[in-house]
């Protein structure tokens, strides 16, 4: 798998052309089809780009961080004249008016975008085999899932079609494909890349980060895209602080909270035994592992599935077929029109989410379910706040054994749902966290999960890349 570094190096010595480098990902798109990671391409679009890069550069023009090199953006990320699907029959046709923010900045670093990544029907899914256009296939281990909902992102990059691609991030969505396909995903925290242009899921949870070959991949798409956002009124108001430069000068005598709630009853044993061996190797550099708890973090799912639920239920009323999207052909008056079009267009897992947020947001049951979910959070995060009190990090497994067969989610979605317990405390929390694949379970990967204080996303990747580094 070439790595965006390498491409880069490559463009700058003249070894091959950003032309090249498009058309190469575009055949190989092509080609694995069958992946199904991509919902569309722009192949005028991205050898539109490739040419300008190859011109900037025969001029001697000043290039950008990521010029030249081809990236994907996942389906719910605006990119101007693309289809924005969210993986979801009431958007098919939707075509993006204008470009995200984070979608905005990778083009002004010269990246070229070859495509939207296929995804889970409005990112709810944590197996990418809900989206209207199909499920995603795990180009490493075919039987398993590829991760959800940035399968189709985590996909594009396991197969070597980009080096790295845009996910959002709302319980795991990043993390969690990245760990089912051997690959990097990084959640930066809440607030550090704009969300404008995202289509929201759950507007106090989503956030936007890369999937990549590898974590300095990871480390420049994000430092591309960071920063304050005037768009967006969630946006961190503060200077984001680039990490590539500082990547691999980190120390490696960093001190290493090890929560006991995620390591024992419920995680398969040879999850365990591949994650531990990994941070015993980290204490062999010089780390400190440091026993810490995290008493909260076993209600933290069931608050997650009450917030997440509750917000996507307002968010997901804009869609009523009347401004855009599908709109039913059946329908006679206005509330049919209402029923009909959102009946036809949403996808069962997007219609069950809707209804269990509108429950918990009811008369009667809002005090009780929602208001108390709302302080599950606030003892999540004292919990995190006070484990930092005695480390730098907090390592975690990414899913609580191998990656689900095919199918088994569909079948049993609270069984889905649970594969969620270890990354969505991020989200609540708003801190942030990678994976990186440091082995094998199960015949298939083995994700661990580093976790940093908020904005501490230098430290955060310079361990990551040090854990990478143990495992070539």
């Amino acid at each position: 798998m070439k790595t965006l570094t390498t491409m880069l190096e490559e463009l700058s010595s003249g070894a091959v052309t950003s032309e090249a480098l498009a058309r190469a990902a575009l055949d190989c798109a092509k080609a694995n089809a069958s992946d199904n990671a991509f919902v569309s391409l722009d192949e005028e679009g991205a050898m539109e780009a490739a040419r300008a890069s190859d011109a900037r550069r025969a001029a001697g023009k000043a290039t950008g961080a990521l010029d030249g090199v081809p990236v994907a953006v996942k389906d719910n990320i605006l990119a101007k004249g693309q289809l924005c699907t969210c993986g979801s029959k009431i958007l098919e046709n939707f075509v993006a008016p204008y470009d995200a923010t984070a979608v905005a900045r990778l083009r002004e670093a010269g990246a070229v975008i070859v495509g939207k990544t296929n995804m889970d029907e409005f990112a709810m899914g944590s197996t990418s085999e809900t989206s209207a256009s199909g499920a995603v296939t795990n180009p490493r281990w075919p039987d398993r899932i590829p991760g959800g909902s940035s399968g189709g992102s985590a996909a594009a990059v396991a197969r070597g079609t980009v080096a790295a691609a845009l996910g959002s991030d709302t319980g795991g969505s990043i993390r969690q494909p990245a760990a089912c396909c051997g690959v990097v995903g990084f959640k930066p925290t809440y607030g550090r890349v704009s969300r404008w242009g995202l289509v929201a899921y759950a507007s106090s949870l989503d956030q936007i980060g890369p999937v990549a070959a590898c974590v300095e991949d990871a480390a420049r798409v994000y430092d591309a895209i960071a920063g304050h956002d005037a768009h967006d009124s969630t946006s961190a108001d503060r200077p984001a602080e680039p990490t590539l430069p500082d990547l691999k000068n980190g120390s490696a005598k960093v001190r290493i909270g090890v929560p006991r709630e995620c390591f024992g009853e419920g995680v398969d044993d040879e999850m365990r035994q591949t994650l531990q061996k990994a941070l015993d190797d980290l204490k062999a550099e010089g780390a400190e592992l440091v026993d810490v708890s995290l008493p909260s973090l076993k209600h933290a799912i069931a608050s997650y599935y009450i917030i997440a639920t509750a917000e996507a239920s307002a968010n997901l009323s804009r869609f009523d077929g009347v401004r855009y999207g599908h709109r039913s052909a059946e329908a006679k008056d206005l509330e049919s029109l209402y029923r009909k079009s959102r009946s036809e267009g949403f996808g069962a897992e997007v219609r069950r989410r809707i209804l269990l947020g509108t429950y918990v947001l009811s008369s009667g049951y809002y005090d009780a379910y929602y208001m108390q979910a709302q302080k599950v959070r606030r003892l999540v995060a004292d919990d995190f706040e006070k484990a930092f009190g005695s480390c730098d990090l907090i390592a975690t497994p990414v899913l609580p054994g191998a990656p689900m067969k095919r199918g088994q989610g569909l079948q049993d979605p609270l069984a889905m749902y649970l594969t969620d317990v270890f990354t969505v405390s991020l989200n609540l929390t708003g801190l942030p966290g990678v994976s990186v694949p440091v082995g094998t379970c199960g015949g298939s990967s083995a994700g661990l999960q580093l976790i940093a204080p908020s904005f501490e996303e230098k430290r955060l990747l310079q361990c990551a890349w040090r854990m990478e580094r143990l495992r070539l």
